[in-house]
């Protein structure tokens, strides 16, 4: 799926682990890491530490709801994991508005997490989830599949491929639209 070589940017990086997994298996790869909050950086260069590549650079601070985000240049691909549920819909939004901006064309977007479906059964651990995320912050929220792939569209990206994964997740793959 991905060529042999190129740069990754992952959004909302977390502990640090996805980028540590990556770059180790990817290591034609440059894969930057990046989180809003820099308490995670700590964690972040002690997978960085562990996996021992030079592929994996150090961690930046990133908001994506800027309108511009800052040292960033093109990417060819664009990983978030499981922000998009336990962030504003606002993230949400800027994540798109980022991609489509930052993504070379026909780059990817690769997102991770939960999503509510209408057009079938949902499965009653994302429904819980959802109640559960909604008790504890308002703006957080399993957001609908079809609402995140709008606002995709309207960002320049089309959804290219939906895969089932465990747990209830789905890993979507948005490619930026070209012209």
């Amino acid at each position: 799926m991905l060529p042999p070589h190129g740069h990754a940017l992952e959004i909302a990086s977390g502990t640090g682990e996805h980028a540590a997994h990556f770059a180790a298996g990817l290591p034609g790869w440059t894969w930057q890491p990046t989180e809003l909050d820099r308490e995670a950086f700590a964690s972040i260069n002690a997978w960085r530490a562990s996996a021992g590549v030079n592929n994996l650079l150090a961690p930046r601070r990133l908001d994506v709801t800027a309108p511009t985000w800052t040292d960033i240049a093109e990417v060819d691909v664009i990983f978030c994991a499981n922000m998009i549920h336990i962030a504003p819909w606002t993230a949400c939004q800027g994540l798109m508005r980022g991609a489509g901006r930052y993504l070379v064309p026909q780059g990817l977007l690769m997102t991770y997490g939960p999503y509510l479906l209408d057009e079938e059964p949902n499965a009653p651990s994302n429904l819980a989830f959802d109640a559960d995320l909604r008790a504890r912050n308002p703006a957080w929220a399993v957001r609908g599949l079809a609402e995140v792939v709008a606002e995709a569209a309207r960002a320049g990206l089309a959804l290219r491929e939906r895969v089932s994964m465990p747990a209830n997740n789905l890993a979507l793959m948005f490619q930026r639209k070209t012209g």
